[in-house]
């Protein structure tokens, strides 16, 4: 019996990344081996044994054989006999079919290392072809190590399987990991551009896959289209560390332009309401978290009012604030504002420029915040009234601070 270190945790030794999970392969080994060693299985489809002290997981080498479409659509055969290149043949990407025995030594029958130096993501035999998901591993990556480039056989390889049908079998939990994890990378965009290399994109999200080739609104940067800008506004928010709601919020905020008939370019009138309507289609569709459907409903619907708010009075101010529901939900206020930000930093030369509109939308909710509703309350009767009397307040409070003249 044999024990390896693989896949990713050999990999981010070998680039001097972090290494945050180890995974292990046992070589020679049976069930009963590793009942007998302490180990408690847990895999449902192939054995896998968490470690008695440890608990990290180890699988017995084993090798796959396609049986139907879709990413499940295999049988596992694991046993003995099964050798560590066959375990390795079964993975994904060269990069990742790197092992380490217990002494150090690296096993990499497949050339991971020189993939490696060479910054490629190549995949290890025809049998990626079997399992779509891989398609959305490679872009990840892409999104991941950012300098890496795929190997044209491999995107090759990709296009095929799309033209055969076989991203059609990817479930919607699975799309949404995937692509989940690839907007919390550095260079988000990465993956979206792989995907739309390969033809993916319009299978998996054509929502977006539209943008491309949209112009910009007139007033907007017209010298790069609507794809373009989305996914510069992506690795904005990726570069600004902002979280999950926000890059998926950053990522669907125009969706609407997509659908904007080409007679009416560059304007995109009422894209608004089509950005709202296609962003809960894709949020249903890919069974998206409520808290990143909520928040890219505001940001698709109220965005352009953000950015029109330089100049906006008091009264218009509030009721933005209100529409967005600032005052009972501040931290979704603030990522809503971060959402703006990331789409403002869109655009070249934007990068590294404050957005004045949001900056004044922040100041008007701190001192809008101060007016106490409580009291408010106590002096009127009736919600309408109530709501009308706390608005007023908001308003005076919120045009006291615009106009320093009225403060003395």
């Amino acid at each position: 019996m044999k024990i390896y270190t693989v896949g990713g945790a050999v990999r981010d030794e070998l680039l001097g990344l972090p290494v945050q999970d180890r995974d292990f392969v046992v070589v020679g080994a049976t069930p009963e081996d590793m009942a007998r060693l302490g180990y408690t299985p847990v895999g449902k489809d192939f054995p896998v044994f968490l470690h008695p002290q440890t608990h990290e997981e180890y699988a017995l080498a084993r090798t796959e054989r396609k049986t139907a479409r879709g990413y499940k659509g295999f049988q596992v055969y694991a046993a003995p006999e099964v050798t560590l290149e066959q375990d390795l043949a079964r993975r994904d990407l060269t990069i990742n079919a790197i092992a380490k025995d217990e002494a150090g030594q690296m096993v990499d029958p497949y050339h991971g290392q020189r993939d490696l130096a060479a910054k490629v993501l190549r995949h290890v035999s025809p049998a990626f072809a079997e399992d779509p998901v891989r398609i959305l591993r490679v872009a990840r990556f892409a999104a991941r190590f950012s300098e890496f480039v795929i190997a044209e056989e491999t995107l090759a390889l990709m296009a095929q399987m799309v033209a055969s049908g076989e991203v059609d079998a990817l479930v919607p939990e699975r799309v949404w990991q995937e692509m989940a994890r690839g907007l919390m990378e550095a260079k988000p965009s990465h993956m979206f551009e792989a995907l739309r290399a390969c033809g993916a994109l319009a299978k998996i999200l054509p929502e977006v896959d539209a943008l491309f080739g949209v112009p910009q609104h007139p007033k907007s940067h017209p010298e790069i289209d609507t794809g373009v800008h989305v996914m510069l506004a992506i690795d904005q928010a990726a570069a600004r560390g902002y979280a999950l709601p926000v890059r998926f919020a950053a990522l669907t905020h125009d969706l609407g332009k997509g659908a904007t008939p080409p007679a009416q370019w560059p304007n995109h009138a009422g894209h608004e309401a089509r950005s709202v309507a296609l962003v809960r289609d894709v949020s249903a569709r890919l069974k998206a978290p409520n808290e990143c459907r909520e928040l890219a409903l505001l940001v698709a619907r109220w965005h352009g009012d953000v950015h029109s708010a330089a100049q906006a009075g008091a009264d218009i101010l509030v009721q933005l604030l209100q529409n967005v529901d600032a005052f009972r939900q501040p931290q979704r206020f603030e990522q809503f504002l971060q959402a703006c930000e990331a789409d403002y930093a869109g655009r070249p030369g934007y990068e590294h420029k404050i957005m004045a509109p949001a900056e004044r939308l922040r100041a008007a909710y701190r001192i809008a915040s101060e007016i106490n509703t409580g009291a408010i309350a106590q002096q009127h009767q009736g919600g309408d009234a109530i709501k009308q009397a706390v608005f007023a307040a908001r308003c005076a409070a919120v045009l006291t601070w615009l106009e320093p003249d009225r403060r003395k």
